[in-house]
């Protein structure tokens, strides 16, 4: 079974809209067409091997949008972008079409084919029980967004406020972070008998004092006892018996029926909202022309980021992958303009869309 795919280039008839380049460790794709208007789309790498994946995917069934944070290796968000659109697509196409459920069943389905894959390998590569993904997937169908997310990458959407020329940040992904009060609560509620199931470790709350998501595809060494043993890590090994699942893949769906004055959605992995809140970032998106958004968010990201460590931006542009990590994150992000005049035609114009970051892992 095949593992681990390189990104391809797109398959876009749109190819020419926009420059696309690579500027060190970034890659960009300043503008390009998708059914339903223009987009933006941009990676940042900070660790040696880069552990994000995205893609965009426009056709007959509307506009698929997905961006994979992973953590412990970049097995599980390059699997996600091999098979979790594939997943969707295979079951929208039956009599169901597109629900909150064929999204779900795409996603456990996707859980599913990772774990298959785990249990194959255990014997020689018995660490991808120790690699997960945070997963965001936005589906715009029939005038209605979709919102899926396993983790804690976030879509906002910058909203034009009445007549005024002013335009607010909506977010509108749930998070699954232990961080998170709620996010603790539920972990609680669901593991009454266990005074560990979140663990406060050097200022940060961990699920079981080792990962702060609580929901991923992957990580099934938090989700199936047969995986949580000799030989992974002892890091990741749980002392007490594990009697069910502490991860889940189940993840949170929202729909969110699109107004005229909905003029921008911002998908991008935690290592942008680190640095940058939602109200900035629409404010960066709002005021510049759509050409860059991606590449000029991420920018602004890693100048914050510059200034926290108190140097210049300059300094950490030319700090290296690996190194780079202890100052951000790999960051993905996709811009997508929302034109109302496309989307309320409910059919796909012009050729169809495929693109996935072309950063080299």
């Amino acid at each position: 079974m095949k593992l681990i795919s390189c990104c391809w280039k797109p398959f876009d008839g749109n190819a020419d809209a926009g420059r696309e380049g690579r500027e060190g460790l970034l890659w960009f794709r300043d503008l390009g067409r998708y059914a339903g208007g223009d987009f933006s789309m941009a990676v940042i790498q900070a660790n040696q091997v880069l552990e994000d994946q995205s893609q965009i995917e426009s056709g007959p069934f509307g506009t698929f949008v997905g961006v994979y944070d992973g953590h412990g290796g970049p097995d599980a968000a390059r699997y996600v972008c091999d098979h979790l659109f594939r997943n969707f697509r295979d079951i929208s196409s039956g009599a169901q079409g597109m629900t909150c459920d064929t999204i779900r069943r795409a996603f456990l389905t996707t859980e599913d084919g990772f774990t298959s894959l785990v249990s194959e390998l255990w014997t020689t590569r018995p660490h991808l029980a120790t690699v997960g993904s945070c997963c965001l997937v936005g589906v715009i169908c029939q005038q209605t967004l979709y919102v899926a997310s396993l983790g804690d990458s976030r879509v906002v959407l910058g909203k034009k406020v009445g007549n005024t020329g002013g335009i607010a940040a909506i977010q509108l992904s749930n998070e699954h972070n232990a961080n998170l009060e709620p996010v603790r609560q539920e972990l609680k509620e669901l593991h009454p008998n266990d005074p560990q199931i979140v663990v406060l470790k050097h200022g940060v709350w961990r699920v079981k004092g080792i990962i702060q998501v609580s929901r991923s595809i992957g990580d099934l060494y938090m989700k199936h006892a047969k995986y949580n043993r000799e030989p992974i890590n002892a890091k990741f090994r749980i002392s007490e018996p594990m009697n069910k699942p502490i991860l889940t893949a189940t993840p949170s769906i929202v729909t969110h029926p699109l107004h005229p004055n909905d003029s921008f959605l911002i998908f991008a992995s935690d290592g942008l909202w680190e640095h940058l809140s939602n109200e900035k970032a629409v404010e960066i998106v709002q005021s510049h022309p759509h050409a860059g958004s991606a590449k000029r968010l991420i920018k602004a990201a890693l100048q914050e980021a510059a200034r926290k460590r108190e140097m210049r931006y300059s300094d950490l542009r030319r700090i290296d992958k690996k190194v780079r990590r202890h100052f951000h994150d790999d960051i993905t992000v996709i811009v997508l303009f929302l034109n109302h005049d496309l989307i309320s035609r409910g059919s796909i114009q012009g050729p169809p869309l495929s693109i996935r970051c072309a950063l080299e892992h």
